[in-house]
């Protein structure tokens, strides 16, 4: 047997090893992380979708006529239709409804991801949207962009 030779065995400590942050640290590593978290927020309440908003309203805002609101992507919302809005859909399709002359079958059923429709209740506009597959409504659109008349 050799005597430079070491123990197959070896013992191991059982103690667990843990560092210590520096309390300085962790305060800054968190206010570095809540101002990225503001800073993102900020970025992206700015960010806007392609076709820029032509106005927007407040809550509660005074909807007056000659107003625009909404997309100025023409090609995407080419579909127009003019009356005074109202309340509710038809079986599910839309959130609101216009109504035109010629009665209910002339309704066009709205509802819209970009422009908030619940403004302009009871208010005559033209409307500027995309027309979508319906199973009950005669006419259901997409709106992108409301007028006030």
């Amino acid at each position: 047997v050799m005597e430079n030779q070491k123990p197959v065995m070896r013992t191991f400590d059982t103690k667990p090893r843990s560092k210590v942050v520096a309390p300085g640290k962790v305060v800054a590593i968190v206010v570095v992380v809540i101002l990225l978290g503001i800073g993102t927020g900020f970025g992206a309440s700015q960010f806007t979708k392609t076709g820029s908003t032509i106005g927007s309203f407040s809550p509660g805002g005074i909807v007056s006529k000659g107003k625009i609101v909404g997309s100025s992507d023409t090609k995407t919302f080419k579909d127009i239709a003019e009356g005074t809005l109202k309340n509710g859909g038809i079986n599910g399709e839309g959130q609101y409804h216009l109504e035109r002359s010629g009665g209910d079958s002339q309704n066009v059923y709205l509802t819209s991801s970009i422009v908030d429709l619940s403004q302009f209740v009871g208010k005559k506009i033209k409307v500027w949207g995309q027309t979508q597959a319906a199973q009950t409504a005669g006419w259901l659109m997409d709106v992108g962009k409301v007028e006030v008349l």
